[in-house]
């Protein structure tokens, strides 16, 4: 029968190693340092640095790196948890959806075969049924995906667009769009969302971007609002007055002047069935004449897309308050 011969060196130097090796384990979670009352010798374990001798506690330091809240079922998880991707309004499926990469490039940016591409475009295809399986998914994509590209060329902020997939979303939950187009329901929704965020953006220039016509967003902006019932202030020139005095590039003390008389009309009711727009254009004008900054009409006409007839009869009912107000003050 074979005998097995064992070395014992060998063996002495792997019981060293493995010793060396749990030292450095004990040394990686352990940091010595001196105890400020018995000079002993300090040990940081997990969390905690306490003396080996004495047992004073000198530092506890313990960070719980899960959540603040609590959640006793799955959807109270969900509401409360704030990781994932985000969701939002803007899209049809609030973003909960996967989406197939169109760049047909594997995980290591290598270029698909044909086949592989051919495949994967019958996947998209497939993918872009299931996710629009229904009318009111198609409808709600549609509008959508016309609120985001109107409010690009606007330059809306997107917390104003995700009012306004807000309110179209309600609308398409009470019935409102048969006998309205989808592009029109579109447009009121987002002129009801700049209106309720004070962007100053008017339907004028909704329209310009909108694949409808003046009338019909008008239109469908006062059945929009009628059919909701949403809160609606009258427009404000005063959100006007800064862009449009950017785009002048006049003086501040120009644009003051122009505040001035702005809200000096509004508080005499001047602004009552008035288009903001108008009111805001004539006050820059006049402020212009006031402090004797070269400003036609042309060029306020021009830059604010407004007609010089209502820059002129505006600008006239401005001045004349102005005069009304000075005599008063005056005499007094």
């Amino acid at each position: 029968m074979p005998h097995t011969k064992f070395d014992s060196t060998s063996s002495t130097a792997e019981g060293t190693k493995a010793q060396s090796a749990s030292e450095g384990t004990d040394q990686s979670t352990e940091t010595t340092t001196t105890c400020p009352e018995c000079d002993g010798r300090l040990i940081v374990r997990d969390d905690q640095t306490h003396c080996e001798d004495c047992g004073l506690v000198v530092d506890e330091d313990r960070i719980d790196h899960g959540p603040e809240w609590r959640a006793f079922n799955a959807t109270e998880k969900n509401e409360k948890s704030r990781v994932g991707a985000p969701t939002t309004n803007m899209l049809h499926d609030r973003g909960l959806s996967t989406t197939i990469d169109w760049q047909n490039k594997d995980g290591y940016g290598s270029t698909l075969s044909a086949r592989k591409r051919q495949q994967f475009q019958r996947l998209r295809t497939w993918d872009e049924r299931f996710r629009t399986r229904d009318a009111t998914e198609r409808n709600l994509k549609h509008a959508l995906g016309e609120i985001d590209r109107m409010g690009s060329a606007l330059g809306i902020p997107d917390a104003t667009l995700e009012t306004a997939s807000v309110i179209y979303r309600r609308a398409l939950e009470e019935n409102l769009l048969p006998g309205r187009s989808i592009e029109g329901m579109a447009t009121a929704a987002l002129n009801a969302a700049v209106r309720q965020t004070g962007v100053p953006r008017s339907i004028d220039e909704l329209a310009t971007v909108s694949r409808i016509d003046y009338l019909e967003a008008a239109r469908a902006y006062r059945y929009l609002v009628r059919e909701l019932e949403l809160p609606m202030a009258p427009p404000d020139p005063l959100e006007y007055l800064p862009r449009y005095a950017s785009a002048l590039e006049i003086t501040a003390e120009t644009e003051r002047r122009a505040h001035d008389l702005l809200e000096g009309g509004m508080e005499a009711g001047l602004h009552s069935g008035k288009h903001p727009v108008g009111l805001a254009a004539a006050a820059i004008y006049a402020g212009s004449r006031l402090t004797g900054e070269t400003l036609t009409q042309d060029d306020v006409s021009d830059a604010i897309d407004v007609s010089k007839v209502t820059i002129r009869n505006r600008y006239q009912e401005l001045l004349e308050h102005e005069i009304t107000t000075s005599d008063s003050t005056a005499a007094d």
